[in-house]
């Protein structure tokens, strides 16, 4: 942030104070953001759109088209890689789980660099045929913007928290033109507590988003979609079958997704993750073409009814009249996604995951569809069970029944099917609750009990740093010390609490001094007792490592209003109950929405 940002930021701040409410100042400042992230997610599509067209100019003109769908990709990941490393000179996180970890760990803080680098690394990585979304890179910037303008107005936490969860709702409303979504998508993935306070803010910067996003990109929805059959009650243990096939496949997901990450970790030489990233990603690409990009036209395509996309620049093209192949390559297209995906993220490329979720539910409802019809048991509707298919997946994939609802009727006006909708996502979040307790958003953080869920009393404790409540102002003896010392510490100190302590900090035992209470008055004892003698090591303690959940679980267990801090055995200090309590309630007023 430059001075004369600052500059004018500060003076727009202490005018703002005099002049308006607080609940007026969120309401503005949540138009501004949801302009903000309409306007980053126009960028976003146009850059990716501009990059396209220079590439596929390329292909046109070329006779090896597979030949160049092996390449590109490797391009793309190398240019954003370069991006990254000569330009932005710091890492560039996936956009939502970035959120995330910034409302979680770091008070709402997202890096400078997000205003722009998530622009420039995605369009790279996506315009060149990486196989991953926009959403993520549209997310990270909108909520870059969010916090750049918390931090120049000096908001306190909970307000910048719901401007971090405004630009997520801007961003998602814009990119999919799914106004309603987008709240939706802030409270079940962002974990936005939607209060009478947030609430109207939430609404305004989504609207606010959508028509910046309308008026740039016109109205028109992402994914047109026609119901020519309404929903048949007939269809309803088919929407259930889907519901749990999609919960399935969004376990699929998860653990491929979680396995190529924790592969790829493993490789610290961002060379060689090039390469076996790079490879791998040409070789799916150059044998199924669809795998290419975001799959935005592959997507419409199947909800036309149409799977021809799965031929295109296909060595398997002789073979388009056959049903059968038609089935395999769906069925290898579903599984294959994600691998495709993995391999972008660890080559290095920038993305988001939310694209390639609804690939494969669109791919997994028409091959379940399809197989359906094959069997002549009952024929039912590809279009429908295809469209559908994407909502059992963001349900699954995400956590996020609501938001699969929601948004598939939103970006297809598809809400004459909001029965089979509702069933297909609610069996499939069902199915992969018993396998994956959270998403692939949340997964990592939870694994560093970093994650904040709507549990508030868990996410205030969470946010409390142990070390800060640790207090050192404790007369230490030494165990060869006698009575008279201990009389000695007594006089010149306020607490009644002694930790014993060797030279080297090893922590041996304490004392109270209920304990001494009536030796204390017997002079005689003063040099006959030894500290050593009278000392005990507390049943409990605490490792300043321990999160606060496990410090408030230890203070109920043992009943003590002090517990010991040691580490490795050193001792470190004290922290009180009173003063663990005391912070707890100053952090819920102020996450606290009134």
């Amino acid at each position: 942030m430059s001075s004369s940002s600052l500059h004018i930021l500060a003076r727009l701040h202490r005018w703002r104070l005099h002049h308006l409410s607080e609940r007026g100042f969120i309401t503005i400042l949540s138009i501004i953001v949801g302009v903000l992230a309409g306007v980053a997610a126009v960028i976003i599509k146009n850059t990716v759109w501009l990059t396209q067209r220079m590439v596929n100019s390329l292909v046109v003109s070329n006779e090896v088209v597979n030949y160049l769908y092996f390449a590109l990709p490797v391009v793309g990941i190398f240019l954003a890689i370069l991006v990254v490393k000569y330009v932005v000179r710091s890492e560039v996180r996936h956009g939502i789980p970035n959120v995330l970890h910034s409302i979680s760990k770091r008070k709402g803080k997202v890096s400078n660099h997000n205003l722009y680098s998530s622009v420039i690394t995605s369009s790279l990585t996506v315009g060149f045929g990486g196989s991953v979304g926009l959403e993520g890179p549209t997310v990270a910037t909108g909520t870059a913007w969010g916090s750049w303008l918390a931090r120049g107005f000096r908001l306190n936490y909970k307000n910048t928290i719901l401007m971090l969860a405004c630009a997520c709702a801007g961003a998602m409303a814009a990119i999919f033109k799914a106004p309603i979504a987008a709240i939706v998508f802030a409270v079940e993935v962002i974990m936005i507590d939607l209060t009478v306070f947030s609430l109207v803010p939430l609404l305004l910067a989504s609207a606010s988003a959508v028509v910046t996003s309308y008026f740039f990109l016109g109205q028109d929805v992402l994914y047109p979609f026609e119901v020519i059959e309404t929903f048949a009650l007939e269809d309803l243990p088919y929407y259930i079958l889907l519901g749990i096939a999609s919960g399935f496949v969004s376990v699929y997901f998860t653990k491929m997704y979680m396995f190529f990450g924790e592969q790829f970790d493993k490789l610290k030489n961002n060379k060689i993750r090039l390469v076996v990233g790079g490879v791998g990603l040409g070789i799916l690409i150059f044998l199924f073409p669809s795998l290419y990009g975001e799959g935005y036209e592959a997507i419409n395509e199947c909800l036309a009814g149409n799977v021809h996309y799965l031929f295109d620049n296909s060595i398997f093209y002789s073979f388009h009249e056959e049903l059968w192949v038609a089935l395999v390559l769906l069925a290898a297209v579903i599984l294959l996604k994600i691998v495709a995906t993995s391999l972008t993220f660890g080559a290095g490329g920038v993305g988001g995951i939310f694209a390639p979720t609804l690939f494969m539910g669109v791919n997994t409802g028409m091959l379940f569809a399809q197989l359906v019809n094959w069997t002549g048991i009952r024929h039912i509707s590809t279009h429908n069970f295809a469209l559908i298919g994407m909502a059992g997946l963001i349900a699954g994939v995400l956590h996020a029944p609501l938001t699969g609802i929601f948004l598939i009727a939103d970006i297809s006006g598809g809400y004459q099917l909001f029965v089979p909708l509702m069933i297909t996502a609610t069996f499939a979040y069902l199915i992969v609750r018993a396998f994956t307790p959270n998403s692939v958003y949340h997964i990592q953080l939870a694994r560093r009990n970093e994650l904040l869920t709507h549990d508030k009393d868990a996410n205030v404790l969470q946010m409390m740093e142990v070390k800060k409540l640790i207090e050192t102002d404790f007369e230490i003896l030494s165990p060869e010390a006698t009575l008279r010392d201990l009389t000695v510490a007594i006089s010149r100190n306020h607490r009644n609490l002694f930790p014993v302590v060797e030279k080297d900090g090893t922590m041996v035992g304490m004392l109270k001094m209920d304990d001494v209470r009536e030796m204390i008055f017997d002079h005689e004892l003063y040099d006959k007792v030894k500290i050593s003698e009278l000392m005990y090591m507390p049943e409990y303690h605490i490792d300043p490592n321990d999160n606060m959940e496990v410090v408030a679980n230890k203070f109920e267990s043992s009943g003590r209003y002090n517990l010991a801090v040691i580490e490795n055995g050193k001792y470190i200090g004290f922290i009180s109950r009173a003063k663990a309590f005391t912070r707890y309630r100053k952090q819920i007023i102020d996450v606290s929405h009134v």
